[in-house]
């Protein structure tokens, strides 16, 4: 059994705006990026007048130019996660990072996490793109209770504007930074119980989001999104089918790629617009830290016996659901 003790989120002051890339002039305005994708803000690691003279054309001077490291906004997002456990840094037995956009290729960021926590224990990646929570969370239900630490730490810092080519619109208008973090135990009870994990991958798909070591974001955008609406819808589906009805709300998160495809899933799902929580029109797209930020934004807003239905779809291409049940305190 997986419990979760606490979670955590962190995203940096500075905002763009969808007037801010209006004034890029690439082609883009406020009408268009509402309409195609329902976002209106995005936070950045990045400085603005960075952005705006550059256009991060060469990504490389981005990591040098961010305001925050990956290390830091994970310390800040594990901080809130470890306090609303109730517990202390010194308490986690074992540290696991991972998303998509990792500061170095060596060491794992989760060990430059631990030390901007001033934690002492074993630390590893797990990387599987915007499904990492899941993939985090699936790994870890399978391990056997007594072969692990009490508490375990996970974060997913996604500070991917650094990897966005500014003169690119379509991929300009999708990203936002964040990260989420959560306090796990496999050995003790906690305020919320993971009843179901699931994580698949197609890798006929592989080529169609990438992050090259260096380089620029590039996805097939059509593709991409008719597969997240499919597999979502899928996994929604048998979570609500599953679990509907026994006293609490399901409510759905999804992978808060953007609003239209969150909202053709709530469609096909027959989801109303009070069970669907996201936070994607203010936030853009975080990557793997998107699904688990909204579940740590809106923490204190279930009761005991709710569901949170959650499906998360990355590249590889991979799709994980978890269905998580808030039990009586």
């Amino acid at each position: 059994m997986l419990y979760i003790h606490g979670m955590g989120h962190f995203y940096p002051e500075n905002k763009i705006t969808n007037r801010f890339l209006e004034d890029l002039d690439i082609g883009t305005n406020e009408e268009w990026i509402v309409d195609r994708v329902g976002i209106r803000n995005r936070h950045t690691v990045l400085d603005l007048e960075y952005i705006r003279s550059t256009r991060n054309t060469d990504p490389r001077a981005a990591s040098e130019a961010a305001l925050f490291s990956n290390a830091e906004t994970g310390r800040r997002a594990a901080l809130m996660a470890i306090e609303r456990a109730g517990l202390r840094p010194e308490d986690i037995g074992l540290v696991v990072a991972g998303g998509c956009s990792p500061d170095h290729a060596i060491p794992a960021e989760a060990c430059s996490i631990a030390h901007a926590l001033g934690i002492s224990a074993p630390c590893f990646d797990l990387n599987s793109a915007c499904s990492s929570f899941g993939a985090h969370m699936h790994f870890l239900s399978m391990l056997a209770a007594e072969r692990v630490p009490e508490y375990i730490l996970l974060v997913s810092p996604e500070n991917t504007t650094r990897t966005i080519d500014y003169s690119d619109r379509k991929a300009a208008v999708l990203w936002g930074d964040g990260t989420s973090a959560a306090v796990v135990s496999t050995r003790v009870p906690g305020p919320a119980r993971v009843q179901f994990t699931s994580l698949m991958s197609d890798p006929e798909g592989w080529n169609k989001v990438i992050i090259p070591r260096i380089g620029h974001f590039e996805q097939d955008g059509p593709a991409v999104q008719a597969f997240a609406v499919r597999k979502t819808a899928l996994l929604i589906n048998g979570i609500i089918g599953r679990y509907n009805g026994r006293g609490g709300k399901v409510v759905f998160i999804g992978h808060q790629a953007n609003l239209r495809m969150l909202e053709s899933v709530c469609k096909r799902c027959k989801i109303p617009r009070e069970r669907h929580f996201f936070n994607v029109p203010e936030y853009g797209n975080t990557a793997a830290a998107g699904a688990p930020g909204v579940l740590s934004q809106n923490w204190h807003r279930f009761s005991a016996g709710d569901i949170v239905a959650m499906a998360v779809v990355g590249a590889g291409l991979t799709w994980s659901g978890l269905a998580i049940e808030f039990l009586p305190q």
